[in-house]
C-alpha cells in the first residue's frame, strides 16, 4: 500500500525510483506501532528569552511553561543566519533540508528538485510510514500540498502590512495604527485570526490522526509573533504600554547599522521610528507579548485536543521558532543582526523518557529537530543533512554537544562566532570587530574589542571563524578587509 501511495504522490517514473529506494530502506528499517507521533510547534519571530519559563516575569505563558515543565529546555538554540533579509526563508530552508546554511542557499534556487527526489523532511518521514500535515507558515519555492500529504491554509512571509503600521507610534501625533482593528487586514483577513485558524486546522487533524493506526507527524507553523503584530483586544489590554520594560540594551540607534546592512532602508526596521523612543519601544513591545501570549493560548488547545486523541504518550513535541527578534535591542527592530536576542529561539522538548523541567545550555541548531525526528522514527540521518539529533544530549547529562564552534552570518554584511562563552561578530563594510563575554554580558552590551587586553581572543576567535567559513563553504574573504591574523584590537 505505501509503495502505490508514492507512486500516485511522485508520478510514476519518479515514484518508481523512489519506491526502490524507500523498499529497499524499509528492509532495514521496519515499519511499527511503536514508532512515536511528532507534533512541531514552529513560531516566527520568537526571541527565546520571551517566556515566563525563560525567567521574563512580565509575559504570559502559561501553556508553554506548562510544556517546559514537562520536558527539557535547551536554552541555547541557535539560528546561523540567513543570505537574505528574510531571515526565515533561510532557516526554513535548513529546516526542511538538514543542510547548512550556504549549501542550503544552492539547493533553495531549485527546491524543487529535492521535493522531486523526495529528500524534504515530510517526506523522509512519509516514506517511513507517517502521516504528514502541515497547517500555517510555508514560505519556500515548492508547493506544501505536493510535499505534505495533507495541508491547511498555507500561508505567506507574513500577512499583509499597511503603510500605517510602520514608523509608529509619534511621540505627539496620533497612532495611525490599531492591533485590534480587522479594517487594516492583516492577521484578520479572513474574518478570523490566523493564529486561531492554524490551530484550529490542526485541532482537527489531531482529531482523525486518533482514530487511525498510522503515526503522525505534524508541522504546525503559526506566522505569530511577526508583524504586524495583532492580537485580540482582551490580549492587548493585559500589557499597558506604560509598564512595558524597555530591554537593558535598549539604544536610540544603532551605531553599525549602515555597515551592518540593517539601516532605516530595512523593512524591520522602520517598524518603529528613528531614533528609537523608549516610549516607541514600549508600545512595540506591548503588542508584540500580547501576540505571543495568543499564541500560547491556542498552542494550549492543542495540547488539549492531544490529550484527547488518546495519542498524547506516544507523541513527541517540540516547540521551537525559526529566529529571534530585537524589538527595540541594541536600537534595532529586526532578526537580521548577529545579537543572541534574534539568534537564538526558544527550544522545548517533550516526550517518552524525556527528563522533566531540565534545562540544558548544550548549544545546538534549532534545525537538529528534523534528525531527531528521523533517529526516533528508525531512518537513517542522509549524507546531505548537517544538522544532529539532541536525543543523545537528552540522554547523558555529560553529552558535550555537537557545536563547539558556533557560526552565524548575514548577507556579506555580517559575520560571528561563538566560542567558550565569547562571541566576535564583524561588519566588513565597516571594517568593525565587536567582542563580547556572553557569560559576564549576556545582553552584548560592553564591546571589548577595543581593549588591548583582549587583543589575543580577537585573533584566536578571527582565526576560528575564518576556519569555520571554509568547512561550511563560506566563499566571504575576511582577509581582504581584517588580513589574515584578524582585526586584532579595534580599528
Amino acid at each position: 500500500m505505501m509503495m502505490q501511495n508514492l507512486l500516485s504522490r511522485f508520478g510514476t517514473s519518479v515514484g518508481r525510483g523512489l519506491a526502490g529506494i524507500c523498499f529497499a530502506a524499509l528492509m532495514v528499517v521496519r515499519i511499527n506501532a511503536a514508532q512515536p507521533n511528532f507534533l512541531v510547534l514552529f513560531a516566527d519571530d520568537h526571541c527565546f528569552e520571551v517566556l515566563r519559563s525563560q525567567g521574563d516575569a512580565g509575559v504570559e505563558t502559561p501553556h508553554l511553561d506548562r510544556l517546559a515543565s514537562r520536558g527539557t529546555t535547551f536554552t541555547h538554540a541557535y539560528n546561523m543566519g540567513s543570505w537574505a533579509p528574510a531571515v526565515c526563508v533561510a532557516s526554513r530552508t535548513m529546516l526542511m533540508t538538514g543542510r547548512s546554511l550556504w549549501p542550503a542557499k544552492t539547493v533553495h534556487a531549485t527546491l524543487e528538485r529535492e521535493r522531486e527526489a523526495g529528500r524534504l523532511w515530510p517526506q523522509l518521514l512519509a516514506a517511513a510510514g507517517y502521516r504528514t500535515y502541515m497547517s500555517g507558515k510555508w514560505h519556500l519555492p515548492v508547493d506544501a500540498a505536493r510535499t505534505f500529504q495533507r495541508t491547511d491554509h498555507i500561508r505567506p512571509g507574513m500577512p499583509k502590512d499597511t503603510p500605517a503600521g510602520y514608523s509608529r507610534p509619534l511621540e505627539g501625533h496620533p497612532d495611525p495604527w490599531n492591533p485590534t482593528d480587522p479594517k487594516f487586514g492583516g492577521y484578520w483577513t479572513g474574518g478570523r485570526h490566523w493564529t486561531e485558524v492554524t490551530a484550529d486546522d490542526t485541532v482537527g487533524f489531531l482529531r482523525e490522526a486518533g482514530e487511525g493506526p498510522e503515526p503522525f507527524f505534524i508541522y504546525c507553523a503559526f506566522n505569530a509573533p511577526h508583524d504586524p503584530r495583532q492580537a485580540p483586544r482582551d490580549y492587548l489590554d493585559r500589557y499597558p504600554a506604560e509598564n512595558m520594560r524597555v530591554p537593558l540594551n535598549f539604544l536610540p540607534t544603532y551605531p553599525h547599522a549602515v555597515a551592518m546592512g540593517a539601516a532605516a532602508d530595512l523593512r524591520d526596521e522602520r517598524l518603529a521610528p528613528f531614533p528609537r523612543s523608549r516610549a516607541a519601544i514600549q508600545t512595540q513591545r506591548r503588542e508584540y507579548y500580547a501576540l505571543i501570549t495568543h499564541l500560547d493560548a491556542q498552542i494550549g488547545r492543542i495540547l488539549a485536543a492531544l490529550d484527547r486523541s488518546g495519542r498524547a504518550d506516544n507523541t513527541w513535541i517540540v516547540f521551537t521558532a525559526d529566529h529571534g527578534l530585537a524589538v527595540g535591542q541594541h536600537g534595532l527592530m529586526g532578526k537580521q543582526n548577529m545579537y543572541d536576542h534574534s539568534l537564538r529561539v526558544p527550544f522545548i522538548v517533550v516526550g517518552p523518557g524525556v527528563e522533566a523541567g531540565r534545562r540544558r545550555s548544550t548549544p545546538i541548531h534549532l534545525q537538529d529537530v528534523m534528525p531527531t525526528t528521523l533517529e526516533l522514527a528508525g531512518v537513517a540521518r542522509p549524507d546531505h543533512v548537517f544538522f544532529r539529533s539532541v536525543l543523545p544530549l537528552l540522554r547523558d547529562p555529560s553529552h558535550p554537544g555537537f557545536y563547539p564552534i558556533l557560526y552565524g552570518a548575514y548577507l556579506d554584511r555580517q559575520r560571528a562566532v561563538v566560542y567558550e562563552n565569547h562571541k566576535l561578530i564583524l561588519y566588513p563594510a565597516g571594517r568593525v570587530a565587536r567582542l563580547f563575554d556572553l557569560q559576564t554580558d549576556p545582553h552584548e552590551m560592553n564591546d571589548l574589542s577595543g581593549d588591548p587586553r583582549h587583543g589575543a581572543l580577537l585573533r584566536r576567535l578571527y582565526r576560528r571563524l575564518v576556519d569555520r567559513q571554509r568547512e561550511l563553504g563560506d566563499s566571504l574573504d575576511l582577509a581582504a578587509v581584517y588580513g589574515d591574523s584578524g582585526p586584532g584590537t579595534a580599528r
